[in-house]
């Protein structure tokens, strides 16, 4: 009997989150293929996550290099400290380049079929691809949807790609503008303010809301700034709206009053990095040809276990991962995602537990959290009806951060005084986005500090940081 189907599976969409699923769909005797429009590899590899890192390496090194107080507390003298801005660039590229032919390496090597071009969900179980070479008609007993997402530009905002671009150009380093204004304070735009401030520029951090870094933990928020931003050659303004920016030579920003949408100042600057977030990739799907509508925010709408929802009820064989669902635009999410939906797929139900991914931004010093900030844990206590446990430690106290030189830094501990559960942990110092996965590993085993405050580190050690933390919290030191 032949297979009525072309593919056990067909994954639209060849970023982090589609290439986790081929991989485990392989392992798990799923016949697959991918479809991918543009880069293989997705944000993640190409515009996101790879580059940035690379860019944020080679930055630091510089920023390390010319801290002359640092380093004479060292021992070490340096005359001087110069770099070049397209080698550094070029750096960046280069590891794109090596990732993406890795990816797609990968995919070759275990038989996964990748097909260039725009697939439309066409009917149940039926995809058309729109191809170099025409149309294609495709069939799969599953579809996984994972077209990710792209950075948001707010209206008002007009984008050349030169003077006034968003983290996918910023990420190719073409330029290193006198003074650049950066429209927004999240993790993209905190992470670029490190690389252009260590490079010599000066930056204008513009924030819409009334303080700066939200969505991180208000206690990791202050001493961040008081360390990322207040030293450097950074000026804030918060509780401001990018109202207007027109790209050109000078870029022109209409600064508005947030609340009150009166323009409030004229900014005139180099450039102006656009990093206001990201929105879904969602558009012409075909997801309508069944019947699905996108939320307002225009996300997949999801169940717990990734099945594409129609009415309020599942669709069999069809799912959706990645950024497209809203839950976490993390790319370790979107693999988690691709790892559960296939576990699903093939008679093993799982649901990925968000509270305990863990997130990073790659600052120098860097930013790891997982779990809940204390303000929202204090919502759920008040809806509850327990109370919530802070415990806090800094790096200055900490053996190996003293060795190192590098003592700035804490490490917060939030949990429930009545089980000792961790509800979230956030730290802010050297090697922050290392040291949050044991955290992380506390909260997916729901452990609570009473049996955390027990374990054995390493000494001396950044992870003593946690340890010191967790025995805080139980009162044992």
């Amino acid at each position: 009997m032949s297979d009525p189907f072309d593919y056990d599976l067909l994954i639209i969409g060849a970023g982090v989150g589609g290439h986790g699923a081929a991989l485990h769909a392989v392992s798990c005797g799923l016949k697959t293929a991918v479809v991918e429009a543009a880069d293989m590899g997705g944000t993640c590899v190409n515009r996101g996550c790879i580059p940035s890192k690379a860019l944020l390496a080679a930055s630091g090194k510089v920023r390390e290099l010319r801290d002359t107080h640092h380093l004479e507390a060292l021992g070490i003298e340096l005359s001087t400290v110069s770099f070049d801005r397209a080698a550094i660039a070029n750096h960046a590229n280069t590891i794109v380049t090596k990732q993406r032919e890795a990816l797609v390496g990968s995919l070759k090597r275990i038989g996964v079929e990748t097909i260039q071009g725009w697939a439309r969900v066409t009917a149940m179980q039926k995809v058309t691809i729109a191809t170099p070479d025409g149309d294609r008609i495709v069939t799969a007993k599953d579809i996984i949807l994972a077209p990710g997402s792209v950075p948001f530009v707010p209206p008002g905002v007009e984008i050349d790609g030169k003077t006034v671009f968003t983290s996918d150009d910023a990420v190719r380093l073409e330029s290193l503008p006198p003074w650049i204004a950066i429209v927004g304070s999240g993790y993209i735009g905190l992470e670029f303010a490190d690389v252009y401030s260590a490079l010599g520029c000066e930056i204008t951090l513009i924030e819409a809301l009334d303080h700066l870094m939200p969505g991180f933990d208000p206690d990791v928020a202050k001493l961040a700034q008081r360390v990322l931003i207040t030293p450097r050659d950074i000026e804030t303004k918060v509780g401001i709206l990018a109202k207007r920016v027109i790209p050109g030579s000078p870029v022109v920003i209409e600064l508005a009053d947030a609340k009150t949408k009166e323009v409030v100042e004229v900014l005139e600057v180099d450039a102006c990095l656009i990093a206001t977030g990201r929105i879904p990739h969602t558009k012409d799907l075909g997801l309508e040809t069944v019947g699905v509508e996108l939320d307002r925010r225009g996300f997949i709408p999801v169940d717990d276990y990734l099945a594409v929802v129609k009415d309020g009820q599942p669709l069999p064989h069809l799912w959706a991962i990645g950024d497209a669902t809203g839950k976490m635009m993390l790319a370790h999410t979107a693999s988690a995602q691709g790892v559960a939906a296939i576990e699903t797929i093939c008679g093993r139900p799982r649901i990925v537990d968000y509270h305990s991914i863990p997130a990073a931004a790659f600052t120098h010093p860097e930013i790891g959290f997982v779990g809940m900030t204390e303000p929202i844990a204090q919502e759920k206590a008040a809806t509850e009806g327990f109370e919530v446990g802070v415990a806090k430690t800094y790096f200055k106290g900490n053996a190996k951060a003293i060795a190192e030189g590098e003592t700035e830094g804490l490490a917060k501990v939030i949990f429930r005084k009545d089980t000792g559960e961790v509800l979230g942990v956030h730290i802010f110092g050297l090697h922050a986005s290392d040291l949050i996965q044991e955290a992380a590993n506390a909260i997916a085993n729901r452990q609570s500090v009473h049996s955390l405050a027990f374990l054995v580190h390493a000494h001396p050690t950044l992870s003593e940081v946690l340890d010191e933390a967790y025995k805080r919290a139980v009162g044992t030191h």
